[in-house]
């Protein structure tokens, strides 16, 4: 039986982008995110870019956050992964798909305009 986290989270609504690897695909893993209101996102069989930029995003975010840290808790990591992306991540990392502008960055823009 599949287990999630011991804190309490409200997960309806969220988006699970993953690929189609077998532990991803199993209807024990997809009767689990139903039972959680999580909406499953993954690539058409045979066509690798429906995903490419959540891809992207999990290689950077292991790479430059998750691989070189050491978690000791579920709470330290939720804390250090949302500080990441909150505060590293989206505010000052430069994107060159973005023109070398951080997400707030054009974000704030598609806004003004």
């Amino acid at each position: 039986m599949l287990r999630g986290p011991s804190v309490a989270l409200n997960t309806t609504g969220i988006i699970l982008h993953s690929d189609l690897g077998s532990q991803y695909a199993s209807e024990e893993f997809e009767k689990y995110l139903q039972e959680q209101g999580i909406i499953h996102s993954f690539s058409r069989k045979g066509n690798p870019y429906d995903n490419a930029c959540i891809e992207s995003f999990h290689s950077v975010l292991k790479k430059e956050e998750v691989y070189p840290t050491t978690y000791h808790t579920f709470e330290e990591a939720q804390t250090a992964l949302f500080e990441y992306i909150e505060s590293f991540y989206n505010r000052k990392r430069r994107h060159s798909a973005l023109d070398y502008k951080t997400p707030q960055q054009v974000e704030e823009e598609a806004l003004a305009g």
